[in-house]
């Protein structure tokens, strides 16, 4: 039976972007077809029109659904629809499709042949191509990389890039702890899977900045400082040990 496999894509307010998205993803699914794929839309909190816009293109695309949040948050739509998903791989990826659609096969295999718990698309790893970043933005992720790479020495580089997956057991065992609902939602779940023995594997991609990206730096930095200072002085929780 081929391995099941859900697509998330968190958005918020994304009216215009989904129509193009969601066909481009849902064509390059319908050329891998020794897996069982679905796109999972996860609305958190849009006020225009992304849930029609969704409703709408599921009458061409069957196997795309709609997950519903009133509140916001990208970390809080994703961890809604990996613990709602019954599917053996649970996968994410931004909307603006920054990362190559490409990788995707390579993420779910990481996973569902390679034995691995957590596959994550990283643009710090050798053989990795980012285009269109700025310099802002670079010295920005690879200063938060050694940040917590030295705080917590974890194996991974690049802990923000929106493209990543989990086996159903690591969703189980790791999401319930996590408690940023934000832009930190990725780290804190990273480091919480590596601290508690889950295999990550990191996988270089090819990374287009988007131009239009909402993410603010600042406040996104400050966010993520206070996140990795609540895990180095608060304890960093883990799974019970299965009985």
């Amino acid at each position: 039976m081929p391995v099941s496999v859900d697509v998330v894509i968190p958005v918020l307010n994304e009216e215009r972007q989904l129509p193009e998205s969601i066909r481009k993803l849902n064509d390059f699914l319908s050329s891998q077809p020794n897996r069982t794929w679905r796109i999972l839309v996860a609305d958190n909190g849009s006020t225009d029109r992304t849930p029609e816009v969704v409703t709408e293109l599921a009458r061409e695309i069957p196997n795309l659904k709609l997950t519903r949040l009133k509140q916001r948050g990208r970390g809080r739509a994703v961890k809604k629809a990996w613990l709602e998903s019954d599917a053996d791989v649970r996968c994410y990826m931004d909307v603006d499709l920054s990362t190559d659609m490409g990788h995707l096969p390579a993420l779910v295999s990481a996973i569902a042949d390679e034995g691995h718990d957590v596959a994550i698309g990283s643009r710090l790893a050798p053989g990795s191509v980012v285009t269109g970043r700025t310099l802002k933005r670079e010295i920005t992720s690879r200063g938060y990389s050694c940040l917590f790479r030295g705080m917590f020495f974890t194996k991974f580089r690049d802990a923000q890039c929106g493209f990543k997956a989990v086996s159903a057991r690591t969703a189980a065992a790791v999401l319930p702890l996590v408690r940023n609902t934000g832009w930190f939602f990725d780290t804190e779940m990273l480091i919480i899977a590596q601290h508690s023995g889950f295999k990550i594997k990191e996988i270089p991609v090819h990374w287009t900045d988007d131009p239009d990206s909402r993410v603010k730096i600042l406040k996104t930095a400050y966010e993520d400082v206070k996140g990795l200072l609540r895990l180095r002085f608060g304890g960093i929780p883990r799974p019970p040990r299965a009985s």
